[in-house]
């Protein structure tokens, strides 16, 4: 077991490092001058170059890349010129909004995928099995921003049941940064309740594309663990359905669904940008926008390392957790 943790640290160490190299490369690839940006377009020569001085950017790749590195580690990720503050606690700020909002999305989805794939599979309808199939192939096919617009036109606009693009309602007294935990805590159940509804349309907009990839991966999981020579056996022995379902083939299907859910989880995190942008949702995904539009180095940059830092922690921790529950995994 220690060497499985140890090979999958490794891998996720150097693909991180894979990543900064890629994210450093790109931007300093792109047709802009970011001393000028910030000097000015009248800032003379002497102007320039003393700005590039202070950003680094007059000494060789290798050495910016390597500071690059080591200030982010060291928690110094740069300035923002656009917001006139420094990019962490920028982040930081706006961090939560989005990890809220990845994390009810993918609740939603996932427990819908569990609940509706599990009751179709154990009622063998192929009506229900033909709806489910419906449902999860338009899912897929239809863009985020799409479904968000329809929303916002069905739902707040025509009927008004819902908050329209407006963020994410009044703010409790931070301590976690999720407003319907805050809320929690401070033992307000109704703004706990008024937070979710504002979450409620982002998150389905957010979710449903995620729903229909897993449905259709659990569905192939579970039939292909039915016609298994193991549940032959469980039947012949007399087994009663709901276990042979549920304590058997339910949890052999499942595994691929688990190690799906912690990709698609950090995939949500990081990348709900059109999304956020849509609902005036005041997470990371508005704050990349607002620093592409202003053509904002470091923000960018740093969005760029962090999620990818957070798309392959994750990761990591589903391998784990694959390896843990399944004894093959570490073997092989």
């Amino acid at each position: 077991m220690a060497r499985f943790v140890l090979e999958r640290i490794g891998s996720a160490i150097l693909t991180i490092l894979g990543a900064s190299i890629l994210a450093f490369i790109v931007l300093r690839a792109l047709p802009t001058d970011p001393a000028r940006l910030i000097a000015g377009p009248f800032a003379t020569d002497e102007v320039l170059n003393t700005v590039r001085s202070q950003m680094g950017l007059d000494k060789a790749l290798v050495v910016q890349y390597l500071n690059y590195i080591l200030n982010f580690l060291s928690g110094d990720w740069g300035f923002s010129y656009g917001s006139g503050k420094p990019v962490l606690p920028l982040i930081m700020e706006r961090l939560p909004a989005s990890a809220e909002l990845a994390v009810v999305a993918f609740i939603g989805a996932f427990a819908a995928t569990v609940l509706l794939t599990v009751l179709v599979s154990f009622t063998g309808s192929r009506l229900l099995d033909g709806m489910l199939r419906m449902v999860s192939f338009m899912s897929v096919g239809v863009p985020p921003f799409w479904i968000s617009l329809l929303l916002l036109m069905f739902f707040f606009e025509r009927l008004g049941w819902f908050p329209g693009p407006v963020g994410r309602g009044p703010a409790p007294s931070l301590v976690t940064g999720f407003y319907t935990i805050d809320y929690l805590l401070a033992g307000d159940v109704p703004g706990a309740v008024r937070a979710l509804w504002y979450l409620a349309l982002p998150a389905f907009a957010l979710a449903l594309g995620s729903f229909g990839y897993l449905v259709r991966l659990l569905r192939a999981n579970l039939l292909d663990v039915v016609h298994e020579p193991f549940v032959t056996v469980l039947h012949s022995k007399g087994v009663a359905p709901v276990d042979t379902h549920f304590r058997h083939i339910l949890p052999n299907a499942f595994l691929p669904t688990l190690t799906a859910g912690g990709l698609i989880l950090a995939q949500l995190i990081g990348g709900s940008v059109l999304v956020e942008q849509i609902f005036t949702w005041p997470g990371i995904g508005t704050l990349v926008i607002e620093g592409i539009t202003r053509q904002d180095y470091a923000v960018v940059q740093s969005f760029i390392l962090l999620s990818a830092m957070i798309y392959i922690v994750v990761n990591l921790a589903v391998d784990l957790l694959y390896g843990y529950v399944d004894p093959r995994v570490r073997r092989s």
